[in-house]
This record gives C-alpha cells, sequence and structure tokens, in this order.
C-alpha cells in the first residue's frame, strides 16, 4: 500500500529533482515533512521495486558511451541471466521481450572502452552472446506517469 507521501514522491518528482547539495531536504521542506521521512519513504519505494535508482537521464553519447543491447536467452535462464546484467551499475535497466532476441539491456559507461569491457564481461559470466545496437535516431519518450493522490 502506498501512503500519501510515497505517491507525491513518485509524482511530484520524477521531473525536476532538486540539484543541490540536500536534495532529499529540499524535498522534505516542498512537502512539509522531514528529510529523513522522504530518506525513509524512497527506501520503501526502492524495498517494493516501485522505484530501481535515483539519477539523470542523460541523451546517449553525450556523456560517455552507451549502448542497446540485446541477448536470445533461453527461458528457463532468463530470470538469473537478467538478474546477473542488473548487478552491473553500467546497466540502468533491463527488459524481457516477445522475440528470439528476449532480454534487452541499455549499458552506459565512462567511454567506449570501459563499455565494451563491461559487455564483454556479461557475455563470459552469461555465456549468452550479446547483440549490440547501434543508435541511428534519437528518440525521447518521457515516461513520467500521474498517480492519484486523493486514495492514499
Amino acid at each position: 500500500m502506498l501512503s500519501h507521501l510515497h505517491k507525491q514522491l513518485l509524482n511530484d518528482f520524477q521531473h525536476d529533482f532538486p540539484l543541490s547539495s540536500r536534495p532529499y531536504q529540499d524535498i522534505a521542506d516542498t512537502l512539509g515533512v522531514t528529510e529523513n521521512e522522504v530518506l525513509v519513504a524512497f527506501n520503501e519505494l526502492n524495498a517494493k521495486h516501485f522505484i530501481s535508482r535515483i539519477g539523470p537521464v542523460i541523451s546517449p553519447n553525450h556523456i560517455g558511451a552507451s549502448a542497446l543491447v540485446a541477448m536470445a536467452v533461453p527461458e528457463q535462464h532468463l530470470q538469473d541471466v537478467a538478474d546477473k546484467i542488473s548487478s552491473y551499475p553500467e546497466v540502468n535497466h533491463n527488459y524481457e521481450r516477445e522475440h528470439r532476441f528476449n532480454l534487452w539491456f541499455v549499458v552506459i559507461a565512462s567511454d567506449a572502452v570501459h563499455l565494451n569491457d563491461v559487455i564483454n564481461e556479461i557475455e563470459q559470466k552469461t555465456s549468452f552472446k550479446a547483440l549490440r545496437l547501434p543508435m541511428l535516431d534519437d528518440f525521447f519518450i518521457d515516461l513520467g506517469f500521474k498517480l492519484d493522490l486523493t486514495n492514499a
């Protein structure tokens, strides 16, 4: 069950997250709660898998290097491989698709060498070949979602 504070955090800070030395205090001041309450609520949202990270979205290859990667993974190995991939801090998300290449993920690294090292290591640790997909066109899809705050 999401509290009113959980919903406010999810609604109000998908965009325009405060850029300051104490962003959680800034959020607390905006919402009329304590910084600790904000931190606890974000930790609860993370533990319940409502959020997986708090961080910027940077256009691909403007800072560092990135790649969209796909793998063909047998169903019985899919969760194990996805968990291994998700353990890398350079991977910001992965997801299953209905296709022969059924596991897709994005890797972001400081440079092309590090990027290739991470993908090569993922291939070694999972025993599956990675298909690296170059970005031909840049599309930005804003994935902000509004929650109903009246039932909190």
